[in-house]
């Protein structure tokens, strides 16, 4: 029977430091360590590369312990598919703090079974809580007048201006500079304003990309592309295990607060990736944004000769 301890913070700028210190005897005594670092508690557990990671190591009888609850659970649902997977693979779930300290969650007995739905649901509460507080207190910042986020740094007149002036064929760059800003506030005014178009999806299929090759070359040629990390937050759960095997063996590079997925997988299932995520990710500027980085990456190594 071997510990195996499992840490994750949400974001770049938070460490595991306290994690480690709630769990120093078992790290001294050199217990292995499995991290999700700057991973949202939004993505399943069973989902996360580290969980993951761990539940392929792991050997019927090894107890998985955590700092606190919340590095691993985030809602009921959370709770009971992790305990249902630790059960039947024959492992211990042991928590360092909070109310299930002292327990083993995957404990059969009626009584823990009950405590711990009891508390999921708790955890559960808590955070509904801190959103629906925290939206109060957006909603009541804006009632009261006060302009949240970043100030704009175009006002309703200029991008109005933006919008005419791209729509009459000036060049992106040519209006950044004529505004004094970033061609990329440029570009989000005019996704904003809806005057960019998406790539033509319907036209950008497998069978476009296989045409674009020379006749001499590869018939669906193995490229790497950089896949932006919300990109492949819409990935996690798409029906394709060419993507999914893609995705699972490639190299996650950290970039500030943000990450990128470094994937090596033939054309058409890198074209299969812009097809999947399209519809969702045009629900947002970030969303957008993301797309468009995607879609051009993949239109530039399929057109490379």
């Amino acid at each position: 029977m071997a510990d195996r301890l499992y840490l994750r913070h949400s974001t770049d700028k938070q460490t595991n430091l306290r994690q480690k210190h709630n769990l120093a005897s078992y790290l001294e005594a050199g217990a292995p360590t499995y991290e999700d670092p700057a991973t949202s508690s939004r993505l399943h557990p069973l989902k996360r590369p580290g969980v993951v990671r761990l539940l392929d190591e792991a050997a019927v009888g090894d107890v998985v312990r955590l700092a606190d609850a919340a590095r691993l659970f985030r809602s009921v649902k959370d709770v009971l598919d992790v305990r249902d997977v630790l059960r039947r693979r024959g492992l211990h779930l042991r928590i360092a703090s909070g109310p299930w300290a002292g327990m083993d969650l995957t404990s059969e007995d009626p009584m823990t079974k009950l405590f711990v739905t009891m508390l999921a649901g708790v955890l559960e509460f808590q955070r509904d809580m801190i959103s629906e507080n925290t939206k109060d207190g957006v909603a009541a910042a804006r009632a009261g007048g006060k302009t949240l986020g970043r100030p704009a740094r175009l006002s309703a007149a200029q991008a109005a201006e933006v919008v005419r002036d791209f729509e009459a064929g000036t060049a992106i760059k040519a209006l950044a500079r004529q505004h004094a800003v970033d061609p990329k506030v440029i570009r989000r005014a005019l996704d904003l304003a809806g005057a960019r178009t998406a790539p033509d999806l319907d036209t950008f299929t497998v069978e476009d990309a296989k045409a674009d090759q020379p006749q001499t070359a590869t018939a669906d040629p193995v490229v790497v592309v950089d896949v932006p990390g919300l990109v492949t937050e819409h990935l996690a759960d798409i029906d394709d295990d060419g993507v999914r095997q893609a995705l699972a063996a490639g190299q996650t590079i950290r970039r500030g607060q943000g990450h990128l997925v470094r994937v090596t997988a033939p054309v058409s299932v890198h074209v299969s990736m812009v097809e999947h995520t399209a519809t969702a990710l045009m629900q947002s500027p970030a969303g957008r944004k993301a797309h468009r980085i995607h879609s051009d990456r993949v239109t530039g190594v399929r057109n490379t000769p």
